[in-house]
């Protein structure tokens, strides 16, 4: 499902000059404004998400003033020094705007969710909580206007673009740091899951360690490596203990044939079967079966 932003306001003295520009990606939207403003223009805002605010540029001998609280000191917020504000989800802001004639501006909301499954343990939850209101820099205004000049694209290039830029200037603004330290040893637990979740909805198949280090964003090598820190023994190992798993549900279950109990926990043969599991397990099969029935 597309996200959707969330936001209410009540505000004066802004007319829609241009119109908006939106980009939509995976939970992120993007908009770029033109406003045109009164002598005064301004008013309070709440959003349910998260947001960045990045002022592009204005027109004006005055200024923007944004507020935490209605009757709190103002920050000056400039497109030079200070263009850029990230916003909580669910933090009122108040603006004040005097003598500005035009303002362009840069949005970006995104799903606190979705964003915290794609950047898993790599993203410290706290950072979605911190406010930090009118500063600079310089890699993320970078962004910023790829971004912007992304969204005004008649023609715009593949979304996995837009998304990219957007994605990276929100990591730049929150600060997120790559745990490389628990990538060089034992898996990330949402790498460990996802990994042990396909191997059992596919272990009654060869899986590919390439399909594992893919799914985990490493190399076959780091994956192998990293797999067997975490669990104590090798990817394939792991899936071959699931497949004798369900052999022995089989086999204390209704008197399932061995030929066929192999043949459906993916073994070759009963051949087969018999060596694996006697190899694990340190019984036969017809023997584990008399001994649980």
């Amino acid at each position: 499902m597309t996200f959707q932003p969330r936001m209410s306001n009540s505000i004066e003295g802004f007319t829609l000059g241009k119109g908006v520009a939106r980009r939509s990606w995976n939970g992120m939207v993007a908009d770029v404004w033109d406003v045109e403003c009164a002598p005064y223009a301004g008013g309070h805002y709440t959003a349910r998400d998260p947001r960045l605010f990045i002022l592009l540029d204005m027109q004006g001998s005055g200024r923007q003033v944004v507020r935490k609280a209605a009757r709190a000191r103002g920050e000056v917020q400039n497109a030079d020094a200070t263009p850029i504000s990230y916003v909580p989800a669910g933090m009122d802001l108040w603006v004040d705007i005097t003598d500005i004639r035009t303002i362009r501006h840069l949005d970006i909301h995104f799903d606190a969710e979705t964003i915290r499954n794609r950047l898993m343990d790599d993203l410290d939850p706290r950072r979605l909580d911190d406010p930090k209101l009118t500063f600079f820099d310089e890699r993320a205004m970078a962004l910023a206007r790829l971004i912007a000049a992304e969204c005004l694209n008649p023609q715009p290039l593949h979304d996995l673009y837009g998304d990219g830029l957007a994605l990276s200037l929100i990591i730049s603004v929150l600060n997120v740091e790559k745990t490389e330290l628990r990538r060089r040893s034992a898996l990330a637990p949402w790498q460990l899951r996802r990994a042990t979740d396909y191997l059992e909805a596919h272990c009654l198949r060869t899986v590919r360690l390439d399909e594992l280090a893919e799914l985990t964003g490493l190399s076959a090598s780091q994956f192998s490596h990293s797999f067997k820190a975490s669990t104590g023994i090798a990817p394939h190992q792991w899936q071959m203990r699931e497949r004798l798993e369900r052999a022995k549900a089989m086999l204390k279950g209704q008197a399932h044939p061995l030929n066929a109990i192999a043949v459906e926990t993916g073994f070759a043969d009963q051949a087969h079967f018999t060596r694996v599991f006697r190899q694990y397990v340190g019984t036969t099969p017809a023997r584990w079966r008399k001994a649980h029935s």
